[in-house]
């Protein structure tokens, strides 16, 4: 079954139930025991070994304490009681008040939050997990639901990681075009100067990012969104009331403390971003042998570790300052264990997407569908937009983004250096584009979960809300990247695709209005 195209069964499958139970769980479930029998030929014993042995490693590898893992669900759970502390103390509250005097509009505090992810670009989890825990309480006192603020975090994280090389998405990616120049003999390029030379090229991340405001600005709000938004607006619920596995959700739980101000929010927040970034700075340097520069920190920090550390500061500094509230205040153990049980559905269900994703390599399923490029006579021309369509489908069946990065990087370096090597860069633009575009589109991706669990949205609410936003900007994508290899160009493409974006977002806007002046 192995690289084979049977590898997509336990993709598929997970994909088509998330969609007609919309239970996560269950379709994760699902998709790791079929994968498991597919692995040991239907032996029921072997498939269950399996899936422990997949369980089991998420905690410890080959001896070891898998201490990655380990620290970032630690993390999770230090946000929970972070974000319990925060509402407890009032300085949610007293945050979303002044918010409120300042932007004055639902679409003003949309774009304050789609900004604040443009300049927290050092890493898509903390850039997630941050945004969430700043922009929630003004989107909040504006209504706007929780799948709104998730579309809008996971749409400004990604595709702006990518595209800065300082960044731990820009190194990672920095450091495989070094080793493929070498293996390809390219010497005509840094992989620096090529990194920033791509960044045109990489059409979705771009369209994602523009469409974010536009969105916003024009309220462009379609499909399964459109209910979200207006359920909001009139009633005022935030997330679907049927649903019950809401991460970092805590508007019941607590009632806020009436002497909360503005700094018992911004202070934490602050320490956390702070205490976070000085932590990848240190673990990078520390880690870096030879010249240290920005590039060489980022690319060898240990992000888990930085954002564990921040956690406990953090939390730390939130306690404080609950402590220093006078009674009545709420019980601090309890805010602990709330805090930290609101994070348990997104925990559970980063588990199960890690199980399925090593489920997903066991059976080679990104080889496979790079083994179609790899083997298939193509037109040079075409390449770019094949290679974002192969590496979306990579990312949207493996969960991963940088899983697919490591599989069809090397394979555009390769290919193109055969056929075109005009179409390099393109290509390897392309490849960043589609891992960016599956990611949005998985259920499974880290991403994906953790930009539910800072906007407190439902999981799956998150996934079907944003998909019709990711559809349309990766047509657009497409339409520029089969341009690319027409004309050659860069310009033209990227004018093309952002006008695809504007035009649709124009006249969906403008339909919407002349509906409601009748």
């Amino acid at each position: 079954m192995e690289g084979t195209i049977f590898s997509l069964i336990p993709a598929v499958l997970m994909l088509v139930l998330v969609l007609l139970t919309r239970n996560v769980l269950l379709s994760l479930g699902t998709g790791i025991v079929v994968g498991a029998l597919l692995i040991h030929n239907f032996s029921v014993l072997d498939s269950f070994h399996e899936i422990w042995t997949q369980f089991y490693t998420i905690f410890v590898s080959d001896g070891a304490l898998n201490t990655g893992n380990i620290l970032l669900l630690s993390f999770l759970i230090l946000l929970g009681m972070m974000t319990a502390f925060l509402q407890a103390s009032g300085g949610s509250k007293a945050f979303g008040d002044w918010m409120i005097k300042k932007v004055k509009t639902r679409s003003g505090a949309q774009g304050m939050s789609a900004f604040l992810g443009l300049i927290i670009f050092i890493d898509d989890y903390f850039n997630s997990l941050a945004v969430g825990q700043i922009a929630r309480p003004l989107t909040d006192r504006h209504k706007v639901s929780r799948a709104k603020l998730a579309y809008i975090i996971d749409s400004t994280s990604a595709p702006v990681t990518v595209i800065s090389p300082i960044s731990s998405w820009g190194a990672y990616i920095i450091g495989i075009m070094g080793g493929l120049f070498a293996a390809n003999g390219i010497t005509s390029l840094e992989p620096l100067e090529a990194f920033v030379k791509m960044i045109p090229y990489n059409l979705y991340a771009i369209a994602a990012v523009l469409a974010v405001f536009l969105v916003a600005y024009l309220k462009v709000d379609i499909g399964p969104m459109r209910k979200h938004e207006k359920r909001a607006m009139e009633t005022g619920e935030l997330i679907d009331p049927k649903q019950d596995s809401v991460p970092g959700d805590l508007s019941d739980t607590f009632t806020a403390h009436q002497n909360g101000r503005i700094y018992h929010l911004l202070l934490p927040i602050g320490v956390l971003i702070v205490a976070t970034v000085s932590s990848m700075i240190i673990t990078g340097a520390m880690a870096t042998e030879g010249n240290i520069n920005l590039l060489t920190i980022f690319a060898n920090t240990n992000v888990n570790l930085s954002l564990f550390t921040g956690g406990v500061i953090a939390v730390l500094t939130s306690f404080l300052f609950h402590l220093s509230q006078q009674k009545p205040r709420n019980s601090s153990l309890k805010i602990v264990l709330e805090g930290a049980k609101t994070m348990m559905p997104a925990i559970y269900i980063l588990l199960l997407a890690w199980m399925i994703g090593s489920i997903i390599g066991v059976l080679e399923t990104g080889e496979y569908l790079a083994g179609i490029v790899n083997d298939a006579s193509l037109n040079p021309a075409l390449l770019p937009f094949l290679f974002f369509i192969i590496a979306g489908f990579m990312a949207l069946a493996t969960g991963t983004s940088w899983g697919t990065f490591g599989i069809m990087l090397p394979i555009a370096a390769e290919v193109t250096s055969i056929t075109d090597m005009e179409m390099l860069l393109p290509s390897m633009a392309a490849v960043l584009a589609g891992a960016v575009f599956g990611d949005h589109c998985t259920p499974i991706s880290d991403t994906t979960i953790l930009s539910a669990t800072g906007a407190g949205a439902n999981h799956i609410d998150h996934v079907m809300t944003q998909l019709p936003y990711a559809l349309i900007a990766a047509l657009a994508a497409s339409i520029g990247y089969i341009l690319v290899g027409l004309t050659n160009q860069v310009l033209l493409p990227l004018l093309v695709s952002l006008s695809i974006i504007i035009a649709f977002a124009t006249i969906i806007h403008f339909v919407r209005k002349t509906k409601t002046v009748q």
